[in-house]
């Protein structure tokens, strides 16, 4: 299961395992080794663990450098995927809902395995809603500054979340408009404690030029 740690790979999860044809044995997290953090999402590696842990399944990580270029990135992928094949996995699991060009790279890189989209084509403000009903609940770590503001970063992802998104921005984000962090629902035993910390504004480059992003720091709350 790829997992991100977000809304995305925790429905795609739960469908999964309501679904009980297939074993999920292991998520795989992207993790940025210079900031040991989910890459992207930018959330702490304990974090990850401890939603790991909550969920009760293995956790792998695909340590990369700091903004790899494309064929670093893809010559580490390609690495993990050859290590995972030879341990046995088979089928590879994905929150892709509607980027045609995104699943069929993935299609291409993994040929060997099964690739398996469980929210391919369903409506996104038919997911979110599904996402809220189960009980799920998430906090917006990341957004993109092309679609919104610096109040969306650090909001829980609820309805209000949703009501105030401009018209022009999908509801579930899928065109990287903004990323969350699960700590809770039904595929958890028990929600993942953080403390919200400060805000902060980075940019990077991308292929239309530098892209600004707004980050919410969480930290692994100590019990």
């Amino acid at each position: 299961m790829n997992w991100s740690g977000g809304k995305d790979s925790a429905l795609s999860l739960h469908r999964m395992m309501e679904g009980k044809e297939y074993q999920v044995d292991s998520l795989l997290t992207s993790i940025n080794t210079h900031r040991n953090r989910i890459s992207m999402h930018d959330v702490r590696r304990e974090l990850l663990e401890a939603q790991a842990a909550s969920i009760g399944i293995s956790l792998q990580t695909v340590e990369l450098p700091d903004q790899p270029d494309m064929s670093a990135y893809e010559r580490i992928m390609q690495e993990k995927v050859a290590a995972l094949k030879n341990s046995g996995y088979t089928h590879a699991i994905f929150g892709d809902i509607f980027l045609e060009d995104l699943k069929l790279y993935r299609e291409q890189k993994l040929k060997e395995m099964v690739c398996i989209f469980p929210l391919w084509k369903i409506p996104s403000q038919r997911l979110m809603q599904e996402f809220i009903k189960k009980g799920f609940k998430a906090i917006v770590v990341c957004v993109n500054t092309r679609w919104l503001d610096k109040s969306f970063c650090g909001r829980l992802l609820d309805e209000s979340f949703l009501h105030d998104l401009p018209a022009e921005t999908d509801p579930c984000g899928e065109n990287g408009e903004y990323h969350s962090f699960v700590f809770d629902g039904p595929i958890f035993s028990k929600p993942v404690e953080f403390e919200k910390g400060k805000i902060s504004y980075k940019e990077y480059r991308g292929p239309e030029g530098p892209a600004g992003f707004y980050f919410t720091d969480l930290t692994l709350k100590k019990i």
